[in-house]
């Protein structure tokens, strides 16, 4: 799935915060920030029993991780991560699903824990070029950053 598409996506779910401005890689890392904050919706949602709230909240981050970080994933030229990374996608949404059924705040702080730590190392990874990308010639990334970016389909 292309960038335009994760965008769409993103956008699509309600997540509204400069979108049309970002590049690919802040794109991705606020999509990692919305399906955060979307768990801790829930969460909350969950200790003061508003069912309603705790629902859409974890629609709205499974929406986000399936419709933005899985489906932005590009599976052939990203190979192994790509694929490490899809599979942790669809365990998070299964997770997600187990904790709204059992009502169950440990397995939202599970995903949160692992989207916080891949968010991490993503923001981490940030190329120098993607910082103002109107104004900025793009430059080679280092091989670390081309790896990661192809398996978002930027590359």
């Amino acid at each position: 799935m292309s960038v335009k598409n994760a965008l769409k996506a993103y956008s699509h779910v309600g997540i509204e915060s400069g979108i049309t401005t970002a590049d690919s890689h802040k794109l991705i890392s606020m999509l990692y920030q919305g399906a955060l904050l979307a768990i801790a919706n829930a969460r909350n949602a969950m200790l003061r029993k508003d069912m309603p709230v705790k629902g859409k909240s974890i629609t709205h981050a499974i929406r986000i991780i399936g419709e933005g970080l899985q489906a932005s994933l590009d599976k052939e030229v990203g190979g192994k991560l790509a694929q490490d990374l899809n599979a942790l996608y669809d365990y998070m949404t299964v997770r997600l699903v187990e904790a709204s059924s059992k009502n169950d705040t440990a397995m939202l702080d599970e995903v949160s824990g692992l989207l916080n730590e891949i968010k991490g190392a993503w923001d981490i990874i940030r190329p120098a070029n993607s910082v103002a990308p109107a104004a900025v010639v793009p430059q080679q990334p280092a091989p670390v950053h081309k790896q990661a970016a192809l398996v978002y389909g930027r590359g």
